[in-house]
């Protein structure tokens, strides 16, 4: 009688392995299609720039970028304006984040309070933010904090809003199911809350990567002394063109390295969800 089910299962747990080969191949094709993709667009600019139907001086040929790149890299140069740039941006995305993460919380959980505020923040969110950037210089003048505060009004209404949604999209079945059963305000928060809203606050957290990076250089670029930004904005200054499109360049890999980063914490801390794939 136990012969049937040994069987069964037996048949079954080949069928699995297909589909895994069948994910992997998945990826695999996707990252080839990916190299492809920058191949014929890199490989299109160099032709059409070699061939003079575009200007080089406003389109500098990918491989003179390239060696500019591996230049700055090489002598160094790029490095102490990295680390200026990246301390800015780590800032600003760490403070944002984390007052965008304990205002949605709040307000999401205390209804009142966000009726109160609601037209102020979203009248706040409504302001362009370059405008802010030379209030920012002149209250904190050319050093890194005029570049964090301007990275964190860049960051903090992105997540803010996420997280206010995420949470108040929870079913309201398993937040009332989880105080019948006697949870707590903690307990709920902790055991139904973040885990619910984790998806809302990691898709934030992949745009708010970018705009942080996105307001050190922007800060930098219009004032500084050191970064990224302010090595562009040199270029451009003697007319570099090649200079500005390696700042352009190496801002990209950085942001993909750590988006790369932020994905794998992502899949660690949400490794209890079914994978989507397959």
């Amino acid at each position: 009688m136990t012969l049937a089910p040994a069987r069964r299962n037996a048949g079954t747990a080949p069928q699995r392995r297909p589909a895994r080969k069948n994910l992997d191949a998945s990826g695999l094709s996707i990252r080839l299609g990916q190299l492809a993709i920058t191949i014929t667009v890199l490989g299109s600019w160099e032709l059409l720039a070699r061939a003079g139907i575009i200007d080089e001086f406003f389109f500098p040929l990918p491989s003179d970028i390239l060696v500019t790149v591996w230049e700055w890299i090489s002598t160094g140069y790029v490095f102490p304006h990295l680390w200026v740039t990246m301390q800015e941006a780590i800032l600003a995305f760490i403070t944002g984040a984390a007052a965008g993460l304990f205002l949605g919380f709040l307000l999401a959980r205390v209804t009142v309070l966000e009726r109160l505020l609601d037209p102020f923040l979203k009248a706040f969110n409504a302001l362009p933010r370059v405008v802010l950037a030379p209030i920012f210089l002149l209250w904190f003048g050319l050093g890194i904090w005029s570049k964090v505060a301007f990275g964190f009004t860049l960051v903090f209404f992105i997540v803010f809003f996420n997280t206010l949604e995420g949470v108040k999209s929870v079913d309201r079945v398993l937040v009332n199911n989880a105080r019948m059963l006697g949870a707590s305000e903690k307990q709920l928060l902790r055991h139904v809350f973040i885990p619910s809203a984790l998806t809302w606050i990691f898709s934030s957290l992949h745009i708010s990567v970018g705009f942080a990076i996105t307001g050190a250089v922007v800060g930098e670029y219009l004032g500084a002394s050191a970064g990224v930004g302010y090595a562009i904005a040199q270029a451009q200054g003697v007319f570099d063109t090649q200079g500005v499109f390696a700042g352009m360049f190496i801002l990209m890999i950085v942001v993909l390295i750590i988006d790369i980063l932020v994905n794998r914490l992502e899949r660690h801390l949400l490794r209890w969800r079914p994978n989507q794939s397959q």
